[in-house]
């Protein structure tokens, strides 16, 4: 028997004009005649978080059927293709009776943070980052922290008691380091792809109107030669998806830079808020696809927004209408809503599912939790408040299940356990009483 075939680095590159371009798992990485569990086809944990502001609701979110086999709410219905990955958590509660502050503040960290409008804040170190410095030590990035809305211009007390810095992040490095978000679409690509420079200097290259691919063009002709027929597909199909991402950026701006009046959001983002999340849910998948990243936290919208949604008939801003006061046409409006964004969530697993990894796929070998830090928005509840995952992390998980907590049950404890699944050697979290069985 005749091996010939050559080990490729991991750690293999593209470089260009001011681009450096990382590359997926292809089967040229792993050496001939060794043990799958020994090389880069080892699965790699990844692990993201995203925050939903102002819950979700109770009556049409929580399953009416428990167990293995559960039956999904008319808001998860979305998830049904996800089944056998996605595991729901109910009755569990935050910490603290609060408002907005107080929900993002507490959903990854599990922490009560310390009252105060000044800069003397306090919190708990997050999940995500947590997870970050036990598994993203090997990536360009240990972590990535990404939102939708820009939170650079709060400052000072955001709620009543509680400085804005509990409601501009979820991600917290320790408890007085919070971790800025990222809302920009083309920023979040170029630093994970190089270019940088001023917002002028971007806005030159764009009039160019050539890919970053363009200028590793000669490097993949090369790389190509060396690899075969399913390497040759994976890569043209990775490359494509990374074309596809700055294609849709490019037609944001252009988009930007024909409004007569001077735009308010930054080059890059998108006028639809789901143009805009498809987008940076895009850019965590190829992070997780190349490697650059094993963990990412994504706010999906800041507590207490004032967003629309004309494409829903959701014309009243969002933070108003989580007031519902229980009025019917309100709480139709708030289902159609969050039925819509897991909608967007699911179009993003569905893209790490389809994405090869070592022997599985991406949703395989990752875990996504989605919650919020209250149930009825219009008492601003901590208890019971909404938390599912969906992904298997290599077998850390077992989906397909509807698991009730006993009541007074801590969310915290549920957040220890998927620390202690991706190897944080920690007894606590937070507030946490204990482990949580999953």
């Amino acid at each position: 028997m005749f091996v010939t075939r050559k080990s490729l680095s991991r750690r293999t590159i593209l470089r260009g004009l001011g681009a450096t371009l990382a590359l997926p798992l292809l089967d040229a990485m792993v050496p001939a005649l060794t043990a799958v569990a020994q090389t880069a086809a080892k699965p790699a944990k990844r692990f993201g978080a995203v925050f939903v502001p102002m819950g979700e609701r109770p009556s049409h979110w929580t399953p009416a059927t428990t167990g293995v086999n559960f039956e999904l709410s008319p808001i998860l219905q979305p998830l049904e293709p996800f089944r056998d990955s996605t595991i729901v958590v109910s009755n569990v509660d935050r910490p603290l009776q609060g408002t907005h502050a107080v929900s993002s503040a507490t959903w990854l960290t599990g922490s009560a943070p310390k009252r105060t409008e000044a800069e003397d804040f306090y919190n708990g170190t997050s999940l995500d980052q947590m997870i970050a410095q036990h598994v993203g030590g090997d990536t360009v990035f240990p972590s990535l922290e990404i939102g939708t809305e820009d939170l650079t211009g709060y400052v000072g007390a955001c709620d009543v008691g509680y400085s804005c810095a509990y409601m501009n992040t979820i991600s917290w490095k320790s408890p007085t380091t919070p971790m800025p978000l990222e809302t920009n679409p083309r920023v979040v690509f170029e630093r994970m792809f190089g270019r940088p420079g001023s917002v002028e200097q971007r806005i030159a290259r764009m009039k160019q109107n050539r890919s970053i691919l363009d200028s590793v063009r000669g490097d993949v002709a090369s790389l190509e030669r060396g690899l075969g027929s399913r390497d040759r597909v994976r890569l043209d199909q990775y490359l494509e998806h990374v074309r596809e991402i700055e294609a849709r950026i490019q037609r944001a701006e252009k988009q930007a830079r024909t409004e007569v009046n001077v735009p308010t959001a930054p080059i890059g983002i998108p006028d639809s808020w789901e143009e805009h999340a498809s987008v940076m849910f895009d850019l965590m998948a190829v992070a997780f696809e190349a490697d650059l990243t094993r963990v990412f936290s994504f706010m999906l919208n800041r507590e207490a927004s004032q967003l629309v949604f004309p494409e829903l008939g959701f014309n009243e801003p969002w933070h108003h209408v989580s007031h519902h006061g229980n009025e019917p046409e309100k709480l139709a409006m708030l289902v159609k809503l969050n039925t819509w964004q897991i909608g967007v969530f699911g179009k993003f697993l569905q893209r790490l599912q389809a994405t090869p990894d070592g022997e599985g796929n991406l949703l395989d070998h990752s875990v996504t939790l989605w919650g919020s830090g209250m149930s009825d928005s219009n008492a601003h509840s901590p208890l019971d408040v909404p938390y599912l995952m969906v992904g298997n992390a290599a077998g850390a998980f077992q989906g397909n299940r509807h698991i009730v907590a006993p009541k007074g049950t801590q969310l915290a404890n549920v957040m220890l356990t998927v620390a202690q699944r991706f190897g944080v050697e920690i007894n606590s979290f937070g507030v946490s009483t204990g482990a949580f069985e999953l």
